[in-house]
C-alpha cells in the first residue's frame, strides 16, 4: 500500500507547522470542491455523510455504507482522506484498520462516546482500544493518523462543566500515551479552555472553529488542526431550501 503510506505520513506532517484547515466533506463532489479550493486533506463528516445517505448520527448507519462512502471520496482525490469512523462500530481493531485502508484512508477519528450503553467510554477502555489501533496499523505498514476525539464536552458525556476540561486532559494524555497522534475535544468553545488543554496535552490538538474561535485565534493558542464537521453539509441545505423557497414564492 505505497499510496497510503506516503498519504498517511504526509497527513501527520501536516499536524506540525502551520495550522492544518479541514473542510470537511460528505461525497465525492464535496470533496473534490475541498481540493480544488486548495485544501492538502480531505476529512469526512460523519453527521453529513451518514444524513446524505439516509441515516442519523450515531452509529445508527451501517459501517459497510459508510465505509464504502468514504472510499469513493478516497478514489475522487488525490489528496489524503481521513474518514470520521465514530467510534469505530464496534469493530476490533484489525478489522477497523482492514476497513479504513481497503477505503483509501490516511486516516480516523475515534469517538470516545459509547453509543450502545450511552455515555462516555472509560479512559482505560478507549486507551486500550487506541493502542489495538496503532498496533494493527504498524502491523500493516501503514502509518495511519489516529485522531483520538475526547467527548467531555459534549452534554450526553454527563461530566460536569466544572470538570470538563481536567477530564479532557487526563483523557488526552493517556490517549497520546496509547498511540494517538492527535487529540480532539469537541466542544470546546472558551479560548482559556483550549490553551488549557494544549499545554496540557503534549502533541496536537483538533479544535473547532466558533464565534469567539476563529481559525488565527486557535492556530495563536497552539492548535495544530481544525476541522467543520457537517457545517458545509447543513449550509449547502440551508442555501437549496432558501432557493427553493424564493422559487416556489415566485411562482405564486
Amino acid at each position: 500500500m505505497p499510496e497510503s503510506k506516503a498519504h498517511a505520513e504526509l497527513l501527520r506532517s501536516l499536524h506540525h507547522g502551520k495550522l492544518l484547515v479541514l473542510p470537511n466533506a460528505w461525497d465525492e463532489a464535496s470533496a473534490e470542491l475541498v481540493v480544488e479550493a486548495g485544501f492538502p486533506v480531505v476529512a469526512t463528516s460523519s453527521v453529513a455523510v451518514a444524513e446524505s445517505l439516509g441515516h442519523q448520527d450515531g452509529e445508527k448507519a451501517p459501517w459497510r455504507e459508510m465505509f464504502a462512502a468514504a472510499a469513493l471520496i478516497a478514489r475522487a482525490v488525490p489528496v489524503p482522506v481521513t474518514v470520521d469512523a465514530e467510534a469505530g462500530y464496534g469493530l476490533a481493531p484489525e478489522q477497523l484498520v482492514a476497513e479504513l485502508l481497503e477505503a483509501g484512508a490516511a486516516g480516523c477519528n475515534l469517538e470516545d462516546t459509547d453509543h450502545r450503553a450511552g455515555g462516555l467510554t472509560g479512559t482505560a477502555a478507549q486507551a486500550d482500544r487506541l493502542a489495538g489501533v496503532r498496533a494493527a496499523a504498524d502491523a500493516a505498514g501503514v502509518p495511519l493518523v489516529v485522531n483520538a476525539r475526547i467527548d467531555v464536552f459534549l452534554p450526553p458525556s454527563g461530566i460536569p462543566e466544572p470538570d470538563r476540561v481536567a477530564e479532557a486532559i487526563r483523557r488526552g494524555r493517556a490517549y497520546r500515551a496509547a498511540g494517538a497522534d492527535c487529540v480532539y475535544p469537541i466542544g470546546m468553545s472558551h479560548a482559556g479552555d483550549v490553551a488549557r488543554l494544549v499545554e496540557g496535552v503534549p502533541g496536537p490538538v483538533n479544535g473547532n472553529p466558533g464565534p469567539a474561535l476563529d481559525p488565527a485565534t486557535l492556530a495563536a493558542l497552539g492548535v495544530a488542526r481544525v476541522s467543520y464537521g457537517p457545517r458545509f453539509y447543513r449550509g449547502g441545505l440551508a442555501a437549496m431550501r432558501g432557493a427553493l423557497e424564493e422559487l416556489r414564492d415566485s411562482l405564486r
